[in-house]
C-alpha cells in the first residue's frame, strides 16, 4: 500500500510554534494524522483541498494525543468530511471535556487555568472518539499499511503511527526545531524513557514529529547517545 505524504504546517496562537499535520494519500483515500488548532481551520481546509481531499475522501483522522494544537479540528472534520476519528483512551478526557490536562499527572497550576482562556476548546470542538485505539491497532482497513504504537510520556495516551515502510509519525514524543530531541514537555519521564527503549528495538527509518522537521531515527539515536 504505497502512500504520499503531504505535510501541513499550521501556526499556533500568539506565534508560539508551528504544528505539523500529515495527510497521507493512499491512492484509495486519505488518512490525516493530527488536525492542528481551530485557529488555523481555514488554512487546513485549503491544504486538504489542494491535495485533492474532499468530503468522503478522508477515511480516518488519527490523533497522536489530545492537546488542542493536535485535535482542535477533529470534531469539525468528522462532520464536514464524514470521517472517523481515532484516539487512545488515555487522552479521551482531553477532547471530551476540553481539558488537555485531564489525563495528565501534573502541570503548572497557572498554565492549567489560563490555557482554556488563551487557546480555547469550546463545546463545538469537543467530541467523543469514534475509535479508541490501543497498541498494535492496524490501519489496513483504511488503506494504510501501518499500526498504532502506544508511546506514553508526553501524555498517558500519546501514540504514534508506524508504517510498514518504516515511517514513524510520532506526535509530541520527539521534536526537531534545532536538533532531534525528546520533547521537553513530558508528563511522565519514566514512561517516556520506556517508550524510547521500545522504539530503539523497532525498524524505523524517518521520524515525522509534531513540531519541527523530519529526521532519521539513527540521527536521533546517535545524538541521544552522545548527550547521554
Amino acid at each position: 500500500m504505497p502512500y504520499t505524504i503531504h505535510t501541513i504546517r499550521l501556526a499556533l496562537p500568539f506565534h508560539m510554534s508551528v504544528v505539523n499535520c500529515y495527510l497521507l494519500d493512499t491512492g484509495a483515500g486519505f488518512v490525516l494524522i493530527d488536525t492542528g488548532g481551530s485557529n488555523r481551520r481555514a488554512e487546513l481546509l485549503r491544504a486538504l483541498e489542494a491535495a485533492g481531499c474532499a468530503s468522503g475522501d478522508l477515511r480516518l483522522v488519527v490523533l497522536t494525543h489530545g492537546d488542542f494544537d493536535h485535535s482542535g479540528n477533529a470534531a469539525y472534520l468528522r462532520q464536514a468530511f464524514s470521517t472517523l476519528v481515532a484516539l487512545h483512551p488515555g487522552d479521551a478526557a482531553a477532547v471530551e471535556r476540553g481539558d488537555m490536562f485531564g489525563g495528565r499527572k501534573k502541570g503548572n497550576p497557572l498554565f492549567r487555568a489560563l490555557t482554556p482562556l488563551l487557546f480555547g476548546f469550546g463545546r463545538r470542538d469537543r467530541f467523543t472518539p469514534d475509535i479508541r485505539v490501543e497498541d498494535g491497532y492496524p490501519l489496513a482497513a483504511f488503506g494504510l499499511d501501518a499500526r498504532v504504537l502506544c508511546m506514553p510520556g508526553h501524555s498517558c495516551g500519546s501514540i504514534g503511527v508506524l508504517t510498514a515502510a518504516g515511517d514513524l509519525f510520532c506526535g509530541d514524543m520527539f521534536t526537531n526545531d534545532a536538533a532531534p530531541a525528546l520533547n521537553t514537555l513530558i508528563d511522565d519521564p519514566a514512561a517516556a524513557e520506556a517508550s524510547l527503549d521500545r522504539l530503539e528495538c523497532l525498524e524505523i527509518g524517518t521520524v515525522y514529529p509534531g513540531h519541527g522537521q523530519p529526521f532519521t531515527m539513527e540521527q536521533f539515536l546517535s545524538e541521544h547517545r552522545l548527550s547521554g
